[in-house]
């Protein structure tokens, strides 16, 4: 069957382009940067959710009274747009080509822990439309340049093939309906929003990802179009397994199907234990590869040691190995990191692909 046109073509071709000239730049940490604000209660609230901040000024009727907002970082997209905008710039400017919209949690599965599932799709729509306001500005001075909006599909907080219950093998706590459900209305928000690829991100469940994969698929028919596919997993311990049980290779297996621009690796380990890992996936996959590891282990104090010259010199080590097309940061990374990786990245080829990638990818 004929593959579905882009949706928007002279995007995608950008794209497409930049991937075939050099190793992409994908921004870093959005939570860690967003705790240097030390916002409070009522940074999260602003003025639409302030009817349930506290007992003296509560409205019963508020979907958010009685309870706190204080963590819901994409929430901040309503509340505190300037916070994420400054975020996404600070990316931009240390060389970024993408930068992941602040959704990682905008999904109802997620959001039911603030009681705000309601504003799923609002919350991707203007996830998406902010990065992308970011990303014109950066290219409104360097024109020959462009940036990309990654619209970023997160796990979840919960798995759809393992039980949470140690005591019940059984017992599932989602199920593949309902992560379609509210992975079909997020997507719809960043396509909405004007998102120029789509990333099911932090995979450490396959099950959850083929959920997220097949509503993309859905939202793909129904406008009769498509955005390049980004996937990412999550090598979860030393073990080199997913927390599902699948090493890279079977990963792979797993999401080839969805014949993504992108397959690749972020978070849970430093660029170092990942390294065997991505190079698997260079070795097996067809279409381009990313990288976007933590800036190390965290330490006793949940904090991410490794500076941005450290992890600069282990990514590039990547790269003139051949095993990199985009890379970036995850946890504990900041844009010094992202500078340092964009450097470390110069006169370096991008891996070479063994099939056209216009092929994999239109």
């Amino acid at each position: 069957m004929k593959p579905l046109p882009w949706l928007n073509p002279a995007r995608a071709q950008a794209l497409l382009q930049a991937l075939r000239e050099r190793i992409l730049i994908i921004d870093g940490a959005m939570g860690t940067m967003i705790q240097q604000w030390r916002l409070e209660e009522a940074d999260y609230r602003g003025e639409r959710f302030a009817g349930g901040f506290d007992a003296q000024h509560a409205d019963p009727a508020h979907p958010a009274c009685g309870h706190d907002l204080k963590g819901n970082n994409d929430l901040l997209l309503l509340t505190r747009p300037d916070v994420i905008a400054a975020v996404h710039t600070a990316y931009l400017e240390a060389g970024a080509d993408l930068i992941e919209t602040n959704t990682f949690n905008a999904t109802a599965v997620s959001q039911a822990d603030y009681h705000l599932e309601h504003i799923v799709y609002e919350l991707n729509k203007a996830g998406a439309a902010l990065a992308r306001r970011c990303c014109a500005a950066i290219e409104a001075t360097t024109p020959d340049r462009p940036r990309f909006v990654i619209g970023v599909l997160g796990p979840t907080s919960r798995t759809a093939s393992i039980s949470p219950d140690v005591n019940d093998p059984g017992f599932r706590n989602t199920s593949f309906e309902e992560l379609r459900v509210t992975y079909r209305e997020a997507v719809d928000g960043l396509i909405d929003g004007g998102a120029d690829t789509i990333m099911v991100e932090t995979i450490f469940d396959t099950l959850n990802a083929k959920a997220a994969l097949f509503a993309v698929e859905e939202a793909f028919d129904a406008r009769g179009g498509r955005l390049p596919i980004m996937i990412s997993g999550t090598i979860t311990d030393a073990s080199g397994r997913t927390l599902s049980g699948q090493t890279a290779e079977a990963f792979h297996a797993s999401m080839a199907h969805a014949q993504p621009l992108s397959i690749g690796l972020n978070c849970a380990l430093g660029a170092k234990d990942l390294r065997e890992h991505i190079e698997t996936l260079a070795r097996v996959s067809d279409g381009y590869v990313s990288a976007h590891p933590n800036a190390g282990l965290p330490n006793a104090f949940g904090e991410y040691d490794e500076t941005p010259e450290e992890m600069a010199e282990t990514l590039q080590e990547f790269a003139r190995s051949g095993l990199l097309n985009l890379v970036g940061g995850c946890c504990g990374t900041t844009p010094a990191h992202i500078a340092a990786i964009a450097q470390a990245m110069r006169g370096i080829a991008p891996r070479a692909l063994p099939r056209d990638p216009e092929r994999r990818a239109a």
